[in-house]
């Protein structure tokens, strides 16, 4: 999977956010006229898949930021150090919606985006 798209009330705000708050690089951001922009991040600059940061184009769009999943998670973001990213991540004002938890498959945490999109922070067990 090459990228998939995020709908978020700002450009500038989202990419703030996850650049900074989450960590993630900015892989491109290219002006298209009009007011569009094509605006990935990623997780590392290796990483295969990408966010699309996308600002709606329409009042139904626009109904959907922070809530592209129904209320479910639906981002699953995994790390090699969950005690080290967890701490950063919370320094960094990412508001997370419950205590780390110890499951069969490995160590997360419910987390919040900038928008109330809900996203694991995930490291799976070795």
């Amino acid at each position: 999977m090459g990228a998939f798209t995020l709908l978020v009330r700002d450009y500038d705000e989202a990419i703030a956010y996850y650049t900074g708050a989450l960590g993630f690089v900015l892989l491109e951001d290219t002006d298209l006229g009009g007011g569009k922009r094509w605006v990935r991040v990623s997780p590392s600059p290796g990483n295969e898949t990408a966010l699309l940061l996308a600002q709606p184009s329409d009042a139904t769009q626009a109904a959907r930021v922070g809530d592209q999943t129904g209320g479910r998670v639906g981002y699953f973001l995994h790390t090699d150090d969950f005690a080290r990213d967890h701490a950063t991540m919370s320094a960094q004002g990412v508001r997370f919606m419950e205590a780390p938890r110890h499951e069969a498959y490995g160590t997360v945490a419910v987390f919040g985006d900038l928008y109330g999109n809900r996203w694991d922070l995930l490291e799976l067990k070795r």
